[in-house]
């Protein structure tokens, strides 16, 4: 199937992409993303790696292909920048998709062409030459994914094979006009081989309006048998991404998820070993993006795998809240493993908030993001399912623990105009009770309610104006909210105020302090008396149930296709933990043990 049939006759679009999307994939089938094709994609995940040079071909990879292009038009639209044979990167979809639009709200200024070009240009920068591509477009900012940058070895080595294979010109990233400046390149100087290769990746960046680097490896360069294969932005020795805000936050690679599954799928307690020799870059984050959130960023090494990954990801959730407009790039080593693991999650985050891809169900996300971020990205299933290295099934089971609002990016745009004293929740108690008006609630109270302009299908609420009495006046209204029987009583926990310097770089090397514990923000009691449609406000409880719905449907997929290997029973011949919830949880036996 060609391109264009994939997208149902999509016309061309410049410098060779196609722009498709939302008025046409209206017209277009339900993409049949239920448990049957979630299950044919799983299957043929674990079979093989996908790779775009090997030009697909199979059937089943054409419909996952085509799916994930229906999916993206439901709410978006986009180009496609064509890699059918892996020649603009052999490990990336055969099908790249540059998202454009999001209904009527947020555009993107990229326009495809030139994209294109910087791609072409760039490529060679980074480890196998995974370049910066756009992969989520949240309110008009582009969310990026890459490998980490090449080494001296890696890029000598690709363009030398380039270079004689070729004729003796490296078209892969070189015009005509600048053959003589890398020949000299390539014989003479390794920095203007950087200045040339690292200046194309700075100019997509810098046309994507990323601003904000992510660096999840734990070292500064790979080392393999000596040499520096790869190296990254915060050990570029020019400097050459000083511009740039480098967040280094260093998380455990895939072999570290031997651990977990040895340990019957639990990652609470299950500590990263930073004392290993490898282990030499240190969590360093500006103190300007961690002031909100209200963490202590130097017990980083005494967390646990879910107190790690909730953090982090809190802090890109933080990260594309914020007023700029600067976009994000995310990458560990390769870009395959790590990456799609955050990129994974911040897609299911947004869209559980109703914030991105607002018309796909559960199911649907799930099968787009488990396609397009997993497989066509190149994760290399059937190798880490061998070696127990079960990253990609952490990914979905984490979930369970990202569904309080703490983790909702309609919650951070709420809290700057939410007035103090209140929740977001007690507010819509207000105006539940006073159906009659919407800016006089009582003798006590006035309130303004505004429509934010956010992503199709979601609405929140902003306080303009609210005068309560004062203290009193509060506790006596909780208190008769409290007595009532539909009444919804949130209780804050109390977190500690974290005391951080005010002005540069939280940066961490060691820490000997004890793991701290994690509670959810909102404990809930009763039932809520504000019933709001769906696809109006996606409440705390709703974002709760949209994620524990993708879980659940994963788990039992995954059950049915790949399945959970076991580890040697206890002595009370009771399977362990996970896989007992697992079993029950699907339906697949009652709750006796074995």
């Amino acid at each position: 199937a060609t391109a264009a049939a994939a997208a149902g006759g999509a016309a061309p679009w410049a410098g060779g992409g196609e722009r498709r999307g939302m008025a046409a994939a209206r017209g277009c089938p339900p993409a049949g993303c239920g448990d049957r094709a979630l299950a044919e994609l799983l299957l043929e995940f674990s079979r093989a790696q996908y790779r775009a040079k090997d030009g697909g071909g199979a059937a089943a990879v054409e419909r996952i292909e085509r799916r994930c292009l229906e999916l993206f038009g439901r709410d978006y639209r986009y180009s496609v920048i064509p890699n059918a044979h892996g020649e603009v990167c052999a490990h990336y979809p055969r099908h790249i998709v540059l998202l454009e639009k999001h209904k009527d709200t947020f555009e993107s200024t990229v326009q495809v062409g030139k994209l294109q070009d910087l791609i072409n240009r760039s490529k060679m920068a980074r480890c196998r030459g995974r370049f910066v591509c756009p992969v989520i477009l949240y309110k008009g900012k582009h969310i990026c994914r890459s490998a980490t940058l090449a080494g001296w070895g890696e890029l000598y080595g690709r363009t030398g094979y380039n270079y004689i294979f070729s004729g003796g010109s490296d078209d892969a990233w070189a015009d005509a006009e600048d053959i003589s400046e890398e020949d000299s390149a390539l014989r003479n100087a390794d920095s203007q081989l950087f200045d040339k290769v690292r200046g194309h990746d700075i100019k997509l960046l810098r046309y994507l309006s990323v601003r904000y680097i992510c660096d999840l490896m734990v070292e500064n360069k790979k080392v393999k048998f000596g040499l520096n294969v790869t190296s990254s932005e915060k050990v570029d020795k020019a400097q050459r991404y000083a511009d740039f805000t480098l967040l280094s936050i260093p998380y455990p690679g895939c072999e570290f998820f031997k651990d977990y599954k040895d340990r019957d799928y639990t990652a609470e307690g299950l500590i990263f070993n930073w004392k290993q020799d490898y282990v030499d870059a240190p969590l360093s984050i500006p103190v300007s993006l961690t002031q909100s959130l209200n963490i202590d960023w130097s017990e980083y090494q005494s967390w646990d795998l879910v107190q790690q990954t909730q953090n982090y990801l809190k802090l890109l959730i933080s990260i594309i809240n914020s007023d700029d407009d600067s976009g994000l790039l995310v990458h560990c080593i390769s870009g395959w493993d790590r990456t799609p693991l955050f990129i994974s999650l911040l897609r299911l985050s947004l869209w559980a908030d109703g914030l991105i891809h607002a018309s796909l169900e559960p199911s649907e996300i799930l099968y787009l993001t488990v396609a397009y971020d997993w497989f066509l990205f190149g994760h290399m299933l059937v190798d880490r399912l061998s070696k127990g290295e079960e990253i990609f099934f952490f990914c979905f089971n984490f979930l369970k623990h990202i569904t309080s609002e703490e983790f909702s990016a309609v919650k951070s745009q709420r809290r700057k105009s939410l007035p103090p004293g209140f929740t977001l929740e007690e507010i819509c108690m207000l105006k539940q009770r006073d159906r009659g008006s919407t800016t006089s609630l009582s003798s006590d109270f006035s309130l303004g309610m505004e429509s934010s302009p956010g992503a199709a299908g979601s609405f929140t609420y902003e306080a303009v104006e609210l005068m309560p009495a004062g203290a009193q006046a509060q506790a006596a209204w909780r208190k008769s909210c409290a007595s009532s029987p539909q009444a919804v009583l949130w209780s804050r926990a109390q977190q500690s105020e974290d005391r951080l310097p005010s002005t540069g770089i939280v940066e961490v090397k060691s820490s000997s302090s004890s793991s701290s514990t994690h509670s959810d923000n909102f404990l809930r009691i009763g039932s809520s008396p504000l019933e709001v449609p769906r696809s109006r406000l996606v409440s705390a409880s709703d974002r709760e149930s949209r994620l524990e719905e993708v879980r659940s449907s994963f788990l039992a997929s995954y059950s049915r296709t790949i399945g959970l290997k076991a580890v040697p029973p206890s002595p009370s011949g009771a399977i362990g933990g996970l896989l007992e919830q697992f079993v029950r949880g699907v339906g697949l036996r009652g709750s006796s043990t074995l």
